[in-house]
């Protein structure tokens, strides 16, 4: 008699679940960034948001949650209700949290469903112009021939361009070292300045620095070429065989939110992205658009946390 019950109940649920996702959406969607308003991510995030709103017929509102690496809004939206009525923009920093901090209340993996990879941020390695190398190889070469002597920045220990440098460090078979700042403005100023000789940093940041020969960008981070720098090479192609980074902003909903929604959103996202207004704003951003489908976000989003956690395991990045 129990398992009658239970099995109707899972029934009733079941059908629940159905006709909520087939009257999807019936109220207003948030979209919560783990970033303060003004930023790149915010910025995209609004005009997704805008697109959106025309698609589904409801409301999609930015939610800015910033703070604790990015986890604040990662914990809030893995809790939320598995509806499709709250959603995370998710950075790179979601899957590279747990292998960098003692404590993280989220399962990258098992506590969220994911909707689209929306964009790559476009990341660069530079120099600053007293550094004889004008490609990754001969940056490696000049590394080698001066062990010691080049510190390079990040916007923060465990962030994306700490990661990156660290990757690089360890596919070069070099050792820089490693200047934290307070994020990408103070880093920038030494780097004009000489104080540091390297950094890994997103071009809509770096971009105006090279452009006026105060920098020299040697490469994007990307395995492939990007459509808004298509003037630089890659890091493989430029002197490192297989390097490969790309921080990422994508769209992810609480795991078990239903299938059908997934794809709704999806489907949405899908249309938008080739809209070349979207493509022209995300280019002036320092953005590449991706626009992946939920299966292949996700098999991207385990590689990812794979490599993170292996660079943060050989070069001992541990956070409290």
């Amino acid at each position: 008699m129990m398992k009658q019950v239970l099995a109707g109940c899972a029934l009733a649920l079941a059908a629940n679940l159905a006709q909520a996702a087939d009257n999807y959406p019936s109220k207003p969607v948030r979209i919560v960034v783990p970033f303060a308003p003004g930023g790149a991510t915010d910025i995209m995030s609004r005009l997704v948001a805008e697109r959106l709103t025309a698609k589904i017929g409801q409301p999609v509102i930015v939610e800015n949650k910033p703070g604790g690496g990015t986890m604040i809004a990662s914990d809030y939206v893995a809790r939320a209700e598995h509806d499709g009525y709250t959603l995370l923009m998710a950075a790179s920093s979601l899957g590279i949290a747990p292998s960098i901090y003692a404590k993280v209340n989220y399962d990258p993996i098992k506590d969220f469903a994911p909707i689209s990879q929306v964009a790559s941020v476009v990341h660069v390695l530079e120099v600053h112009p007293s550094v004889p190398a004008k490609t990754v190889g001969e940056l490696i070469a000049y590394l080698k021939a001066n062990p010691g002597k080049v510190s390079y920045g990040s916007v923060g220990t465990g962030s994306s361009t700490h990661m990156e440098a660290e990757l690089f460090n360890s596919m070069a078979g070099v050792q820089m070292a490693h200047i934290p700042y307070k994020g990408s403005a103070p880093a920038l100023n030494d780097l004009v300045a000489g104080r540091i000789q390297v950094m890994f940093d997103a071009w809509a940041s770096s971009g105006p620095f090279v452009k006026d020969g105060r920098l020299r960008a040697l490469a994007v981070t990307t395995a492939q070429p990007s459509a808004s720098v298509p003037e630089l090479a890659t890091m493989s192609a430029s002197g490192l065989p297989g390097y490969s980074a790309m921080p990422w902003l994508g769209l992810v909903a609480p795991a078990a939110t239903p299938k059908p929604v997934i794809d709704k959103l999806y489907g949405a996202i899908a249309e938008i992205v080739k809209e070349p207004a979207v493509k022209a704003k995300f280019s002036d951003l320092g953005l590449d658009i991706i626009g992946s489908d939920p299966q292949t976000f996700g098999a991207f989003i385990k590689q990812d946390i794979a490599t993170w956690a292996k660079v943060a395991r050989d070069a001992n990045i541990r956070l409290e």
